[in-house]
């Protein structure tokens, strides 16, 4: 059994709805979710103009690969009506495979860990919360020193208990 780390985010109501039923599709799909963080809004990213997103991380068990898991999570984003749109623009749910254990994975798909995972407060808040002790493969670094050492500067607030 391995871990992965999913992300969750949603800027188009009903967000909080968008979350509670990815997720349990993502149990449904993947594999049993074994940890919730709070959920937090955040200020959007790369692209300013749009609403406040709510976000938060999952902890999974899960059997499959790297690319099968995110071909479920493409499959869900799509179940629950997302279309596809500018890059970093609403969006009514957003799924991102963040790390799976401590695998390093590259193809033209999927970069393992994700590759601006240790750019982001709002996907290493909520992750610190449910894994601060996973080390970054690349950077060696825990999340918590993955989160002293980031760089943005985006308004992350909690939203509520998960």
């Amino acid at each position: 059994m391995k871990l992965a780390a999913i992300g969750l985010g949603s800027n188009i109501e009903p967000r909080l709805e968008a979350l509670e039923k990815s997720i349990l599709w993502v149990e449904s799909l993947i594999g049993k979710v074994i940890q919730k963080s709070k959920i937090y809004e955040s200020e959007p990213w790369g692209v300013l103009n749009q609403s406040y997103f709510l976000n938060q991380v999952v902890l999974v068990e899960t059997e499959l690969n790297p690319l099968e898991v995110l071909q479920y999570l493409k499959k869900i984003e799509a179940l629950m009506g997302r279309e596809e749109g500018e890059r970093w623009g609403p969006r009514l749910i957003d799924l991102d495979l963040l790390f799976l254990d401590r695998e390093i994975f590259h193809s033209s798909e999927l970069l393992l860990p994700h590759p601006r995972l240790h750019e982001r407060n709002f996907v290493l808040l909520p992750l610190q919360e449910v894994f601060s002790e996973w080390v970054h493969p690349t950077y060696q670094m825990n999340i918590r020193d993955l989160l002293r050492y980031c760089q943005d500067e985006g308004i992350v607030t909690l939203y509520r208990e998960a």
